[in-house]
């Protein structure tokens, strides 16, 4: 009699570090996928030991970047062979390349999630050239997958305009749960802003700041928390003195995101590209006002009132003042037991 074995899947995830691929990769793995064994693959580091201590299943390896492409593919193999999948799922650029261009055994079937293409290539190429080759090769490489997964419908377009993607595109959103923490009600006439953000030019931090000063010309009060690290720091901290604002704008490095949040009256996010922001979902799933740019899936998660010309300070300063006591008039996001379901019917699908 035939033993009824659960099937594996060994997912690929190229980053040390924690962030927004590394939370969909820990809600999903906490949850699991139904009928699957989930198996993550990733450099040692702070996604490892997250992974460790929520009891998920992780191969700690020689993957990624900083490992190079033969100690990856290695790994791959050996992971192949000692797991013996039936479904390697990428997530990332890298890991994508590596499974498209690694062999595996008959049987075994690729799926990739994409989570991050920008609609301006310079959020994430340094030259145009890097962007054309990189285009190219994601563009070959589809070929090999079964399945194709994207955390937005923007995702999903900018993956055809730009891979020339003509097969099937799943959409699956990032999920998230209800809130463990009870808002903390504030002083209308002292709101608190707050961005979660990596100290980038990408995030427009710099516009942020711009804006908050007009925002506290009416509201004296008001402050501003810029939550995160990343190369800017200096600088911003140098406007923020400039613009007379040091005591009412802190940037306090990495914070509790859930703590936070409690304690915010609401969210700006003024990104050059998002796909499927988590912090726009957890915010929205709060019922936190937001003001985001209006680009990449962002109008997926957050109404029009919401919405704005990231380089307009006039015009963000004036949404952030509108968006104070209103709740996000948005639609709830999925949860995370709904995206690991989708998830898990792709993989049904495709090992069937």
């Amino acid at each position: 009699m035939a033993l009824n074995v659960t099937p594996t899947a060994l997912w690929l995830v190229p980053v040390p570090d924690i962030g927004g691929v590394a939370r969909h990769v820990l809600d999903a793995t906490r949850l699991g996928i139904p009928g699957w064994r989930i198996v993550v693959m990733c450099p040692e580091g702070a996604l490892a030991e997250a992974l460790r201590a929520q009891g998920s299943a992780v191969q700690a390896a020689a993957f990624g970047p900083d490992a190079g492409v033969v100690a990856s593919v290695r790994s791959l193999i050996a992971a192949v062979n000692a797991l013996r999948p039936k479904i390697v799922h990428s997530h990332l650029a890298y890991a994508d390349i590596i499974a498209a261009f690694t062999w595996l055994p008959d049987g075994v079937r690729r799926v990739s999630t994409e989570h991050g293409i920008a609609g301006n290539d310079s959020v994430y190429h340094e030259s145009e050239a890097k962007a054309r080759v990189m285009a190219a090769a994601h563009t070959l490489r589809q070929r090999r997958f079964a399945a194709r997964i994207a955390v937005s419908e923007a995702t999903a377009q900018a993956m055809r305009e730009k891979w020339a993607v003509q097969r099937q595109i799943i959409v699956i959103p990032n999920g998230v749960d209800a809130p463990e923490l009870e808002r903390v009600a504030g002083d209308p006439s002292a709101p608190r802003i707050l961005s979660l953000s990596r100290l980038a030019p990408e995030k427009r931090l710099d516009k942020l700041i711009e804006a908050f000063a007009l925002l506290r010309q009416g509201l004296p009060g008001a402050t501003l928390t810029i939550a995160g690290s990343g190369p800017l720091e200096g600088e911003l901290r140098e406007q923020i003195s400039q613009l007379g604002l040091a005591d009412a704008v802190s940037l306090p490095g990495f914070v509790d995101a859930e703590s936070a949040m409690a304690e915010a009256d609401a969210i700006v996010q003024l990104s050059v590209w998002e796909n499927a922001s988590y912090t726009l979902l957890d915010a929205v799933a709060r019922g936190i006002p937001v003001v985001a740019a209006r680009v990449g899936g962002n109008p997926e998660i957050v109404s029009e009132a919401s919405l704005v010309d990231a380089d307009n300070v006039v015009e963000v300063a004036g949404r952030i003042r509108a968006a104070l006591g209103r709740k996000e008039l948005t639609s709830r996001p999925i949860s995370v037991a709904q995206m690991t379901r989708r998830i898990g019917n792709v993989y049904d699908r495709v090992a069937a």
